[in-house]
């Protein structure tokens, strides 16, 4: 790592290329992609078992009650959103396909994500107590608003249906290892501080986890070879463009809103992230008998363009952290 950051290649992003291009070759089928399911939410438990063991009570409870940084988080996530994906349909059907609109649209429509926003917040040493309400209250409420927000702004069936089950994953995966690290906090805070590199690695090993299991499962769907290279190629573009506007006005947001550098942060990870975990199983029931795969792409490809951005992001924070100066973005 230290070797490439001398070229200003960042170790980490080669890493989520490196990923990408294995599950490309080799993506998970069957038993495999069962186990990687797994392991994945393995990593995400002791993600977030490790953050609970980190944080302070004290500071936990200044992160539950930072209600406009949580607020602000939510506004950027089912307002400013939903604008921009409104807007975008003069896009159709020069540049975009009815089907592929309507996928845009509704990625603008998913709640944020969890543990990549949080992640991205800790390695960027911003407020990860912040980013744990702000991630887990979008993601709790996105099981309501975004069947809601479709029905409103889409053309459905208006029989949308929401599944208790993800409240319930909500709750196992991530606020109870959470709580369970805050209860382990005093036997444990000790090792913590004094080998933070294990953080560290959950962290990033987390990250590259969620971006095989994504990538595997669209390989495996065969989403990625149902359209020519030169539409994917238009909608990366699309995706891309939609990602730096939204950098672009969670960073002018937080300043706006006198947020210090770690809230910063956290509008910035939390408010421009989109929820494939989420946006999937609500896809099929949202849009049964509509060829989902279709609509789902425009969710994927923007799901990997923010993960290797924001990592890209998380890192060049990071050191700066480490110097002086502050964040500039």
């Amino acid at each position: 790592m230290r070797f490439l950051s001398r070229f200003y290649i960042d170790g980490f992003i080669l890493s989520i290329f490196a990923v990408i291009a294995i599950a490309s070759v080799f993506p998970a089928r069957g038993e495999a992609a069962t186990g990687v399911d797994w392991a994945t939410k393995v990593a995400i438990g002791l993600l977030f078992l490790l953050y609970g063991a980190r944080l302070a009570p004290d500071e936990a409870l200044a992160g539950l009650k930072h209600w406009r940084l949580h607020l602000t988080v939510l506004a950027c996530t089912f307002v400013l959103f939903p604008i921009i994906g409104l807007a975008a349909r003069v896009l159709v059907p020069h540049v975009l396909t009815k089907d592929l609109y309507t996928g845009l649209l509704f990625l603008c429509l998913v709640p944020s994500t969890v543990q990549s926003s949080i992640a991205f917040t800790s390695i960027a040493r911003g407020n990860v107590a912040g980013a744990i309400v702000s991630a887990t209250v979008s993601n709790l409420l996105g099981v309501f608003l975004t069947p809601a927000l479709v029905i409103l702004l889409m053309n459905t069936t208006g029989q949308a249906k929401v599944d208790p089950s993800a409240v319930v994953d909500i709750v196992l995966q991530l606020l109870v290892p959470f709580f369970l690290g805050q209860l382990i906090r005093p036997k444990v805070k000790g090792f913590l501080q004094k080998y933070a590199q294990p953080t560290k690695l959950v962290d990033r090993g987390s990250i590259l986890l969620v971006v095989y299991s994504a990538f595997s499962a669209g390989m495996v769907e065969g989403i990625w070879h149902s359209m020519s290279p030169w539409r994917i190629l238009v909608l990366v573009v699309v995706c891309c463009t939609m990602l730096a506007i939204v950098l672009g006005v969670t960073s002018v947001i937080g300043r706006a809103r006198h947020f210090d550098r770690g809230d910063r942060i956290v509008v910035v990870f939390c408010g421009s992230k989109k929820s494939l975990a989420t946006g999937l199983p609500m896809a099929t029931v949202l849009f049964a008998g509509a060829p989902v795969g279709l609509i789902v792409l425009p969710l994927m490809i923007f799901h990997q363009v923010q993960l290797i951005t924001c990592a890209a992001l998380a890192q060049r924070w990071a050191r700066s952290a480490e110097q002086p100066a502050v964040m500039s973005e």
